[in-house]
């Protein structure tokens, strides 16, 4: 769909299509209503993610805590949207060994007990070419860990617009 399509859509329809882009987080698309027209997809996403900024630290933290725990084994996440699904596949995260399956279960307690809420990554960006992708994210997970709490916050915020860019990039073009 074009930008102009997204322009003309009534509320109720903007909400219900852009409404997913922020895992179980529509108040977001709701709160970028007001600033339509987009002049293009980059304006529009900038929008999103100035609706969370804006949102105050509490409501950051529930967008946060609305995203599923990287490595887990299929059908335990019940609330796992298709696009996370998706995309933890495509950095192989749904064909994990035992081992590798143990490793994240190990880093995603450290991570929750240390910071209240889970790892986030934008999964699609990690791996170089030659890189495999669930062992750049373990390895960013350990990393991250040594960080504040503020840290934190504001890279699962940078990370979660990274996210919702790619999504909103593969629904609307300019």
């Amino acid at each position: 769909m074009k930008i102009s399509d997204v322009n003309a859509m009534t509320p109720d329809v903007f909400v219900q299509t852009f409404g997913g882009l922020y895992e179980h987080s529509p108040w977001i698309a709701e709160g970028a209503l007001a600033a339509r027209p987009f002049a293009d997809v980059g304006v529009m996403l900038a929008t999103f993610s100035d609706v969370v900024r804006n949102a105050g630290e509490e409501a950051q933290l529930a967008l946060v805590r609305a995203h599923p725990e990287l490595g887990h084994r299929a059908g335990i996440d019940p609330d796992l949207t298709a696009e996370s699904a998706s995309e933890q596949a495509s950095a192989g995260l749904d064909r994990l060994t035992p081992a590798e399956y143990e490793r994240f279960k190990t880093l995603n307690a450290a991570y929750g007990k240390a910071f209240s809420m889970p790892f986030v990554i934008c999964v699609r960006k990690v791996a170089a070419p030659g890189q495999v992708a669930k062992t750049v994210i373990m390895d960013e997970m350990e990393r991250r860990l040594s960080g504040t709490p503020e840290a934190e916050l504001k890279e699962a915020l940078s990370q979660i617009d990274a996210i919702a860019g790619l999504r909103l990039k593969d629904l609307v073009t300019s």
